[in-house]
């Protein structure tokens, strides 16, 4: 979605003037006659025709192919090389990253434009004013590293703390020994290798009386531990980490020590039937690192977990989670809502057979993009032109508390699902679960297990008494549980291998 953007004009028009200047004269020149407020970087290629890149096209700079010459130019024009195959302009945000041969000579060159946007942080503002430890995650290009120099800002020059950034590439704080302007009155470690990050993030608490640290890319179990130290010391932590959402930091082993790390528990009979789960669990070992989780889904789009501790615990229970939508919108208003309920997230059984094939209805998304997913999966489906006419309609998450979207609902019979985002994966992903497609299991053996699961829920729900399902497959025993939990029931695994197989209780 496109946002109202804010910036400092006349500063980023004179760094990109700065990294121009880096170029040989002739290539100067073809870059100077286009839209130089669009660049996103430079490529230098030796022996192929230099190219400039905007965000919609990519634009030739002559028709001389880059020779080693012009390589040493720009390189003697820059700061020095790191172990990283990174240099910069001072003072500047720029990046200009070297590709070697095997000799370790720059044979090529990316200039990638640097500038610092203000009001990138509207949707997060008010989450600084509470001093808790906030992590962001999300793919490349989603805007973390610009967050954070806002955020070191705002931190420091509005709400007036004592800010130290831990700048790793220099990429926060832009090259050379005084920091860029848009990291406001933080100041600015920089990290001689990075293996020594987080020896530097302990140094910065030890010598110098942070109240905040500011870190990117935290990515290894010593940068995972030194996070937990400062936060134990009572400095405020704000930090990015790999992975694009607070799951994908559950099952990874390095990082799930920053929200809280899980273990493995064996409960006796007894605990296990007061919480209505099985033997064996996963749960939460110890308080998250980070109060916060704030997923970034692109620019203008973020999912914030107030909870993460909260969060977490509803994660590994297999209840998913809820938080807070927030988006900003092009006329530059931010809209805050509630992600629904996870049981609501759940691809629902139909609700009684019916001939013919259902009906999908997409609502503001693609529907070119959804009969091609129909096609590929063979599905007793097709879309139609209204919601009224639909079994089925299919919506972005985002658009959950869409007025008009709940009247439609409310006046017909259509379920509901709900997709983050309008791609033919994510699609997919859910008329497999919808449909209870399994990819490399025989259909009528689905269809076979779907039954037999079904009149096992109708008996428990009848007589109050657990049934004990035929063993399955893992991938069909998934799908048990799915259907287990759509009637709010407990399956539970028994056995082993090939004897292993589902038992459904009452609640």
């Amino acid at each position: 979605m496109a946002t109202k953007k804010g910036g400092n004009g006349s500063r980023d028009v004179d760094d990109i003037q700065l990294l121009i200047m880096t170029l040989p004269a002739d290539f100067q020149a073809h870059l100077r006659e286009q839209p130089l407020e669009q660049l996103i970087e430079v490529v230098m290629d030796l022996g192929r025709i230099p190219q400039a890149r905007f965000p919609e096209k990519v634009v030739a700079l002559g028709e001389r192919p880059v020779a080693h010459e012009d390589i040493a130019h720009v390189v003697a024009l820059t700061g020095e090389f790191t172990g990283e195959n990174r240099a910069g302009i001072e003072r500047t945000l720029h990046r200009i990253s070297g590709i070697r041969n095997r000799k370790g000579q720059i044979i090529g060159l990316t200039l990638r434009v640097g500038r610092a946007v203000l009001g990138t942080i509207e949707l997060l503002r008010d989450l600084l004013n509470d001093s808790q430890n906030i992590l962001l995650l999300g793919p490349p290009g989603v805007g973390k590293t610009t967050k954070l120099r806002e955020m070191a800002r705002v931190l420091a020059d509005e709400l007036h703390k004592r800010v130290i950034v831990i700048d790793t590439s220099n990429e926060i704080g832009g090259d050379g020994d005084i920091p860029h302007p848009g990291i406001g009155g933080a100041r600015r470690m920089q990290v001689p290798r990075p293996e020594r990050q987080h020896a530097v993030m302990i140094e910065a608490v030890e010598n110098h009386m942070p109240e905040v640290i500011i870190v990117d890319e935290i990515g290894t179990q010593e940068e995972a531990a030194a996070a937990r130290t400062i936060a134990e010391r009572g400095v405020q932590l704000v930090g990015t980490a790999h992975g694009n959402t607070l799951e994908n930091l559950i099952v990874n082993p390095t990082l799930s020590d920053l929200i809280g790390g899980v273990q493995t528990v064996t409960l006796s009979d007894e605990e296990a039937r007061h919480r209505g789960t099985m033997k064996t669990i996963t749960e939460r070992k110890s308080p998250p690192t980070f109060d916060i989780v704030v997923e970034l889904v692109d620019r203008d789009e973020v999912v914030i977990h107030r909870n993460t501790a909260v969060a977490v615990d509803s994660l590994l229970r297999g209840r998913g989670t809820r938080g807070e939508r927030r988006e900003r919108w092009t006329n530059g208003q931010v809209h805050v809502a509630e992600i629904p309920a996870p049981e609501a997230l759940l691809p629902p059984a139909p609700a009684r057979p019916r001939e013919g094939p259902a009906r999908l209805y997409p609502y503001a998304l693609s529907r070119d993009l959804l009969e091609r997913v129909i096609r590929d999966l063979r599905l007793e489906a097709r879309t139609v032109g209204s919601p009224e006419q639909a079994d089925l309609v299919i919506a972005l998450r985002s658009r959950s508390d869409d007025m008009r979207l709940k009247k439609i609902l409310d006046a017909g019979e259509a379920s509901l699902q709900l997709i983050k985002r309008n791609s033919a994966s994510d699609m997919r992903r859910l008329l497999q679960n919808y449909f209870n497609i399994i990819q490399g299991v025989d259909e009528e053996e689905v269809q076979e297990t779907v039954r037999e699961t079904e009149q096992a829920i109708e008996k428990v729900l009848a007589e109050g008494v657990p049934v004990a399902l035929s063993p399955r497959r893992p991938v069909l025993r998934k799908m048990q549980h799915r259907l287990a939990i759509r009637s709010n029931l407990i399956a539970q695994s028994t056995g082993s291998e090939p004897e292993r197989h589902l038992v459904i209780h009452p609640p």
